[in-house]
């Protein structure tokens, strides 16, 4: 019995360790894995390394990026600032950041700090899907919402001057001879807390300036090319910084975490 009654008391504690560390691998100022990418750290010359301006059909900036290095204004360190000037009075595509590398499913982590009330930006994955960085919105076009697809979980986030994560895994979308048979699927943590579970994604929204397929068939003509973390830039200070990702291989349409 006394053996039994150990087994137990080792297995509960098992469990509780291991649920501790997978809670600890979300949430502001957690640390790239050893088997991640980082792609920004707070550096320029990160920046440019991983980095690029989307030429879409409202491009109209040009390299190198102006988006600024700044001080992190809670923290020590650096962070990069979307309002760049081409950008001005909200035109989203008109200077938009992209990594150079694409990609198809990934575990990402993301941070964010609003400086103003009602500053916009927003993180695209795949270059297709928003997930949406709008202060003061709580409807499904607002903060940390999949963008016209979910309710947002505005309640979890820590306002203006705080710094926000987005940690996440993404599935990219199934295709069989050229036609979509699952689409793209995402379980996101914000702040720590899990807001949207194994949540399918219908469309790109935003027209032909939002990213790719964009303009095809309204937003419903999702293609099968891989495509890279974006970062919006519609004339706010917005800040980012603490950027990785780790590429998966989800052979099942399952990205709960």
């Amino acid at each position: 019995m006394r053996s039994r009654n150990l087994n137990i008391i080792l297995s509960i504690s098992f469990l509780s360790f291991t649920w501790c560390l997978v809670s600890a691998q979300v949430g502001v100022g957690i640390p790239c894995p050893s088997d991640a990418k980082i792609l920004f750290d707070g550096s320029r010359e990160m920046l440019d390394a991983n980095w690029t301006y989307w030429e879409g059909p409202r491009f109209s900036t040009e390299l190198p990026i102006k988006w600024r290095i700044v001080p992190d204004p809670v923290d020590s360190g650096t962070a990069m600032d979307s309002n760049d000037p081409a950008a001005s009075g909200g035109k989203y595509g008109a200077a938009d950041i992209v990594t150079k590398q694409a990609f198809r499913d990934f575990r990402l982590h993301v941070e964010f700090l609003v400086m103003e009330p009602g500053g916009n930006s927003g993180v695209y994955l795949q270059n297709r899907y928003e997930i949406q960085v709008l202060d003061g919105d709580s409807t499904t076009h607002g903060m940390a919402a999949v963008i016209n697809e979910t309710e947002s979980p505005y309640h979890a986030y820590n306002g203006t001057g705080k710094w926000n994560a987005y940690d996440l895994v993404f599935r990219a979308a199934r295709f069989e001879n050229g036609m979509r048979i699952e689409k793209a699927m995402v379980t996101l943590y914000f702040n720590g807390e899990k807001v949207h579970i194994n949540q399918q994604i219908n469309q790109v929204w935003g027209g032909p300036n939002s990213g790719i397929d964009g303009g095809n068939d309204g937003g419903k003509g999702i293609t099968d090319t891989p495509g890279g973390l974006k970062l919006q830039a519609e004339g706010h200070h917005v800040l980012y910084r603490n950027i990785w990702i780790k590429e998966l291989d989800l052979k099942k349409p399952d990205t709960d975490f």
